[in-house]
């Protein structure tokens, strides 16, 4: 499908907003789409992308993670203090007193911050106290690998605001969940965690298998891959 930019509406309503986006997100040329999406109103697209975070298919979720990025990072150049208010809105969805679950929050928190610096600065050591059991540690299993996620993406691209998350990988690299396990591996190569080196060794013949969304695509990797790939690192 080809959407071209002058079939966008000055004034779009909701549902029609929300089609439009949803078409972006899932046209096969998602990459060049990106810059269609940050041409919409930066404060009205982000209520539809955040609703694309429970999608079922896998794709449209991750792909609505990079575009909230894109578009917070976008809006921080602009107005500051609006793109504080998203971030505190995410943060808001991953405390108990929100009443929800919080589902692709700290993944959007992790892509936001890997793609604007001053949000990094302000917030990422927020996003790495969820992994601390002595911080804002989550305890729902499924929800953590979305904050390993989010660090992950975020140490990739700023290894040296996070380094000090390496001492909280142990664990998970530990841990009965691949995703856990695959996911802290992932990091530790990108913050040069020296002090994983044991635990990456003796996971390189981990052969469990996790689907990880990597540079705009979902790929599959073994948790021995990616502990094989961050020893490389080191």
């Amino acid at each position: 499908m080809v959407l071209k930019l002058h079939h966008f509406k000055p004034k779009m309503g909701i549902r029609e907003l929300k089609q439009t986006v949803l078409e972006l997100i899932k046209d096969e040329g998602f990459d060049a789409n990106l810059e269609k999406i940050r041409k919409l109103p930066e404060r009205q697209v982000i209520n539809p992308l955040f609703s694309f975070f429970f999608n079922t298919n896998e794709l449209i979720k991750w792909r609505s993670i990079t575009a909230v990025g894109a578009v917070v990072s976008q809006l921080a150049d602009k107005d500051m203090e609006s793109a504080r208010v998203v971030m505190r809105r995410l943060l808001w969805n991953l405390n108990d007193e929100s009443g929800g679950i919080g589902w692709g929050s700290p993944e959007a928190m992790g892509e936001i911050m890997a793609q604007h610096g001053r949000l990094a600065e302000e917030y990422a050591h927020l996003l790495v106290s969820y992994m601390d059991e002595k911080g804002s540690f989550i305890e729902h299993d499924k929800l953590q690998r979305g904050v390993l996620w989010g660090v992950g993406r975020l140490a990739h691209v700023r290894p040296s605001l996070i380094s000090y998350a390496a001492s909280f990988l142990p664990p998970y690299m530990r841990s009965e969940d691949e995703m856990h396990r695959g996911l802290a591996a992932w990091i530790a190569g990108a913050i040069n965690a020296k002090t994983t080196k044991p635990l990456l060794r003796h996971l390189t013949i981990d052969h469990s298998k996790i689907s990880i969304y990597i540079d705009l695509r979902l790929v599959e990797r073994t948790v021995g891959q990616l502990s094989m790939e961050a020893l490389s690192k080191l």
